[in-house]
């Protein structure tokens, strides 16, 4: 949560300092950056139960239209002794698709993307009537969500964002279902070639 009002107040301090320029569009070349940073992830672990998972995340995007671009992710999170279990949780994911910039101005710069690839879940298996096990699955996982960079040079910003990520682990059954998360980032970012705060 914290990371979210984060962002929404980058937004509006990034947005105020902006009113009294004029709106840049996106370079026509093509622009490259590469991210890292810290991630949360509030992960459903069963259904009256979320655990809370810190790690960290990285991107590579590849610029493809003033307006649109691609996207690798990667990232890693990790809870000890989940809900008392003794046991540890982590997600890795690894996942790539679009990146649409609806704003781009002098001081920030607003995207949207949707994610696609696979996510391995491992933690703590609570079955009816047991003592928990332990196991891991890697499925198929999917994000999407936004957020804004936040220039504070011209070739480096802060990214802050989040996510619903949908990933895949075992119930009390024993049969895989899929999991609602919530993902929150917040990274620096480089950016290579003529990027987006050119003016006009």
């Amino acid at each position: 949560m914290r990371i979210i009002f984060a962002t929404l107040f980058c937004f509006a301090l990034c947005g105020t300092h902006a009113s009294a320029q004029s709106p840049v569009a996106p370079a026509n070349g093509r622009v490259m950056d590469v991210s890292l940073g810290y991630s949360y992830v509030s992960r459903g672990e069963n259904p009256s139960n979320r655990v809370g998972l810190y790690g960290a995340d990285a991107s590579f995007t590849m610029g493809m239209f003033p307006h649109l671009a691609l996207r690798a992710d990667l990232g890693y999170a990790r809870a000890a002794n989940v809900l008392g279990s003794g046991r540890h949780s982590d997600v890795l994911s690894y996942m790539a698709g679009p990146v649409l910039y609806p704003t781009a101005h002098r001081h920030f710069l607003t995207y949207l993307h949707g994610l696609f690839g696979g996510a391995r879940v491992t933690g703590p298996v609570f079955v009816i009537g047991g003592p928990p096990d332990v196991g891991f699955a890697n499925r198929f996982a999917w994000a999407v969500g936004g957020g804004v960079d936040c220039w504070i040079s011209d070739a480096i910003a802060i990214r802050t964002g989040a996510d619903y990520m949908r990933t895949a682990y075992f119930g009390p059954s024993l049969a895989i279902r899929g999991q609602n998360n919530i993902r929150t980032t917040a990274s620096v970012v480089y950016f290579f070639g003529k990027h987006l705060r050119t003016r006009r």
